[in-house]
């Protein structure tokens, strides 16, 4: 190659660089300062609308913050899905946080015996003292960490040197070294109301918490229960009274282990429980979750049996490579020790209970307390490691769903519901003012009267008579398609009336009778010469449409004409805490959901208003 076509090359390359930045700095604008000549040879209207809006730091700071809103609401659904069906009673109202198994400090190093409740523990430290951690407060009224008091000076009770606790749904137990036994929390069903034979007997071998249930087992094998007698079935004349060496909880039911290793239902009715397996031969263990029972024989078997459902996933037992040797029951999952000091674990996986980290694993773990979604491990040098349920970030509603997997989700749905009703009112108001603008006469009276029997209709009052009456016969998918439908059918009068203003400013313009001396088509010309140039004012009035629509459709849902749960929008999020009670107890139900929505249609809003400011230059001198 010459050094002259070199230098054309080089040349030619120049030029198209030139041609490109230039190209990009019309669209996209450019950082470089152009003069005053140059600003009249580039700068496009678009640009100037783009650069005008991005000089207003008030309406760019609205639209970063919706774009990360609304980024996060469409894609975090997709990593973190929610289950429609699914709730859970222990989880309910809880409050934000991730301290459900941060134990005290002071405990470290020394733990005894831990009881696990549903979203508190209790712990006993080998030099004989009661530590209580997580979510403690069972009402307004009741929490766990205020220990029993003294009747006589109103002070709390001194328990002694305690060796044993238990946890149940809500409340506590514990057990000193000299057999006195000691409960506290909730007292409704009178299962922290001590019985007066308990006070006469120092032998307890050990203590168990159940649904609004306690269970004594004495050192000479008899069982003493006390608290709710409705729920629980358990028969306190059961023919094994002096032979039970260990006993088994689930939420309604108790088995028996006797010495002879023999397992035993402790009830008197015939059920899932009362269906204890044949020839397991001898046990050497129990326990019990919420809905099942098991049990490992001597050969390191492991039986399950009651409610087993595959959803649960508690009667799928993992193969081990050596001997189970104990088993430990959580709400819907069981823990196993092997005799190499191996753990397993099966069953609900939902908040990682089943799930034992790596560093578990490697550890010398020689004891498991489980009970619920929390999973403590102790190792052979006293260090305490835990695995499950650690907390929720936005707390839990009623039923003991995440709120911030609804919040998520909900959020996509009401960005959904807004911007598909949107569409639709966009879409008619861009036809209707285009057409009636345009074409004026017979056609522009027939439109307009048309919108203003529309717009006279009241809006909330109409939108959720005609949801109630056609709503309760369909299915949820079809009520929130309907939502959209009647949130777009019913807001499009406004949109109408800007374009057909624009359009019957424009329509006597040059282009446009240019177009008509050419013989162009008149649709033509109304959506492709005439449309263009309104379209800002198209686009600012979508905009604040969107804000709007989301605002109505969260109005509908709280009042409990719109989307119905268990779908989640913002707007029926509120709902469920439309009471005073909720309000004063419970203030993580409201203020996620009302915080992030007026976030959102402020952002939007503010967007709005800069578009309309950029679109309209004269804006700027007011």
């Amino acid at each position: 190659m010459s050094m002259k076509q070199v230098d054309e090359n080089k040349q030619n390359d120049k030029k198209k660089k030139s041609f490109l930045s230039l190209l990009f700095a019309n669209l996209f604008g450019s950082k470089k300062e152009l003069s005053i000549f140059e600003e009249e040879q580039v700068q496009s209207p678009w640009r100037t609308v783009i650069n005008t809006f991005k000089s207003n730091k008030v309406a760019m700071t609205g639209f970063i913050v919706f774009l990360l809103i609304f980024s996060i609401v469409m894609i975090a659904p997709l990593v973190h899905p929610i289950d429609l069906s699914f709730s859970e009673t222990s989880q309910k109202d809880i409050a934000p946080g991730f301290d459900m198994m941060a134990l005290p400090d002071a405990i470290l190093g020394k733990v005894q015996d831990i009881g696990v409740g549903p979203t508190f523990s209790i712990g006993a430290s080998t030099d004989g003292k009661v530590y209580i951690w997580g979510k403690t407060r069972i009402s307004s009224t009741i929490d766990v960490k205020n220990y029993p008091i003294d009747p006589a000076t109103k002070r709390p009770v001194d328990m002694g040197n305690v060796v044993k606790v238990a946890a149940g749904f809500d409340h506590a137990l514990a057990l000193n070294d000299e057999g006195e036994v000691f409960a506290w929390g909730n007292n409704r069903q009178k299962q922290a109301s001590i019985p007066t034979e308990l006070k006469f007997t120092k032998d307890i071998k050990d203590i168990y918490g159940g649904y609004q249930s306690s269970i004594v087992l004495t050192g000479d094998g008899r069982s003493i229960y006390f608290g709710n007698t409705m729920n629980n079935d358990y028969d306190e004349f059961h023919p094994y009274q002096g032979q039970l060496d260990k006993i088994a909880v689930a939420s309604d039911g108790l088995i028996g282990l006797t010495r002879d290793g023999e397992v035993v239902y402790l009830g008197s009715q015939i059920n899932a429980y009362s269906r204890i397996p044949e020839n397991m031969g001898k046990v050497v263990d129990i326990s019990a979750s919420a809905v099942t029972m098991a049990a490992v024989n001597e050969d390191g078997k492991v039986f399950v049996w009651g409610n087993v459902t595959k959803s649960k996933g508690e009667g799928n037992v993992p193969e081990t490579d050596s001997k189970i040797i104990k088993i430990i029951g959580g709400r819907y999952h069981y823990n196993a020790i092997t005799e190499n000091g191996d753990i397993y674990s099966w069953g609900s996986n939902n908040y990682k209970q089943s799930t034992i980290p790596q560093k578990v694993k490697e550890a010398d773990i020689v004891k498991v307390y489980s009970g619920y979604y929390q999973n403590y491990g102790i190792a052979s040098d006293g260090k305490v490691y835990t695995w499950g349920l650690k907390g929720y970030l936005f707390g839990t509603d009623d039923l003991g769903r995440d709120i911030f997997t609804r919040l998520l989700n909900g959020g996509r749905m009401s960005m959904t519901i807004g911007a598909v009703a949107v569409v639709i009112s966009t879409t008619i108001g861009i036809i209707v003012g285009a057409v009636s603008g345009y074409f004026g006469g017979k056609i522009d009276n027939v439109l307009q009267r048309i919108s203003e029997v529309i717009s006279s209709l009241p809006f909330l009052p109409f939108a959720m008579i005609l949801s109630s009456l056609i709503g309760n016969s369909m299915t949820s998918t079809q009520r929130i398609v309907l939502i959209m439908v009647i949130l777009g059918l019913l807001s499009w009068t406004g949109l109408q009336r800007l374009v057909r203003a624009q359009v019957l400013s424009v329509r006597e313009q040059e282009y446009v009778i240019a177009a008509k001396s050419l013989g162009i088509k008149e649709k033509n010309i109304v959506f492709r010469h005439i449309l263009p140039n309104v379209i800002s004012v198209i686009l600012v009035s979508a905009t604040l449409s969107f804000a709007t629509s989301m605002l109505t459709e969260a109005s509908l849902s709280f009042l409990g004409f719109g989307v119905q749960a268990p779908h989640p929008t913002w707007g029926n999020m509120l709902y469920g805490a439309n009471n005073s009670i909720v309000i004063q107890n419970y203030w993580w139900r409201w203020v996620y959901a009302s915080i992030v929505l007026g976030i959102s249609v402020i952002c939007i809003n503010l967007v709005g208003d800069g578009l309309r400011d950029a679109v309209d230059p004269r804006s700027q001198e007011r």
